[in-house]
């Protein structure tokens, strides 16, 4: 049975501020835990809009859908391969997340697990696991753990975790960067979610910023509008990489021709708000020095506007029932710190009135 979760009276009284654990390399989550905190830099605001330190906090309806929140495990890979999931889900249980993203399914040094194991704990700790990130293909192994190569095994271990999602952090390149080569990726695509479907799970791709770049048989075609073209709607979904798409759009905003082609990763999609079920939701600050226009830091530390981003996600048909939101942060200085400060974040942003 799993044990209901109550709000950690010190991350309660930390909800309107993000803070930073001064924690040593090293430390066990015991000490993570114990750390002091210190309030963050503030940063200015970027692209005009209200981003910045501390907008959003305050009196009215929670942004963050109650149950919502969870967490790309991704960013704790270096605690689940020593401290192990048990350990883990310790944490995040006490941090206040509701749901888990998987990125494989082993914990190191920490011995081996089952999947029904890996079920019961995430139950038992009161997560559950939404979703998984699985290669789409492996050109050098031809039995690789991947949807190109064991598709049935990828979508049978999803079953046993009791997943309603999975999907690929690959980018649809496999056969190149022409308009025709990502249409048979989008076939491929279409053909694991059919797949997924059978078994009552949706199959999604999650981008990065590459996937915004042009075509290089014709310069003014963006690869992301192919993929969206050619995938079936019912069968193929998206997670949108919020920190990337912005770095898409940074990197992407003229064609290959110098000709200008802005977009705007919300306008996607509140166009489509049906196919995007998941969110990962990482933070940066803007740098318009950085190939990306962006230096990744925790949730809450930088400039990208998620108070209104998820308030207009919430105001589409269903909004606030139909999607799940991610924190994540590809190279964390303390990971526990940083899942600790991105729920405080998240759930202390107000609706703006």
């Amino acid at each position: 049975m799993s044990r209901k979760k109550s709000a950690d009276p010190e991350l309660a009284q930390k909800l309107s501020r993000r803070s930073m654990l001064g924690v040593a390399a090293g430390a066990t989550a015991a000490a993570v835990l114990g750390a002091a905190a210190t309030p963050a830099a503030a940063h200015g605001t970027g692209h005009g809009h209200e981003h910045g330190h501390g907008h959003g906090h305050g009196k009215g309806q929670p942004v963050l859908p109650p149950g919502r929140l969870g967490i790309q495990l991704y960013s704790l890979r270096d605690k689940v391969s020593t401290l192990g999931f048990a350990k883990v889900f310790d944490e995040l249980e006490r941090f206040g997340y509701d749901e888990i993203e998987f990125a494989g399914y082993t914990q190191g040094s920490a011995g081996e697990i089952t999947l029904p194991q890996l079920k019961r704990l995430a139950r038992d700790h009161g997560l559950k696991p939404i979703g998984s990130h699985v290669n789409y293909y492996d050109n050098n192994d031809p039995n690789a753990y991947s949807f190109a190569q064991n598709l049935e095994q990828v979508l049978d271990d999803a079953e046993t975790l009791g997943l309603d999602h999975v999907g690929t952090a690959s980018g649809p390149f496999r056969y190149g960067s022409t308009v025709d080569a990502w249409k048979r990726a989008a076939e491929d695509f279409n053909t694991y979610g059919a797949a997924a479907r059978r078994r009552g799970l949706k199959f999604y791709q999650h981008n990065h910023a590459e996937e915004f770049s042009f075509a290089t048989d014709q310069p003014n075609v963006r690869l992301y509008d192919v993929l969206l073209a050619e995938t079936d709607p019912d069968l193929v979904y998206l997670e949108m990489d919020i920190y990337w798409a912005y770095a898409g759009q940074f990197r992407f905003s003229k064609t290959v021709e110098g000709r200008p082609a802005p977009f705007d990763p919300l306008r996607y999609v509140l166009k489509q708000p049906h196919r995007y079920p998941l969110f990962h939701v990482k933070d940066g600050i803007e740098d318009i020095t950085a190939r990306d226009g962006y230096r990744m830091v925790d949730v809450g530390d930088g400039d990208i506007d998620y108070q209104r981003f998820i308030s207009a996600v919430n105001k589409t048909h269903g909004g606030r029932r139909n999607h799940h939101w991610q924190a994540e942060h590809d190279q964390p200085v303390d990971s526990l710190a940083f899942a600790r400060k991105s729920s405080a974040h998240l759930h202390s942003l107000r609706e703006r009135r």
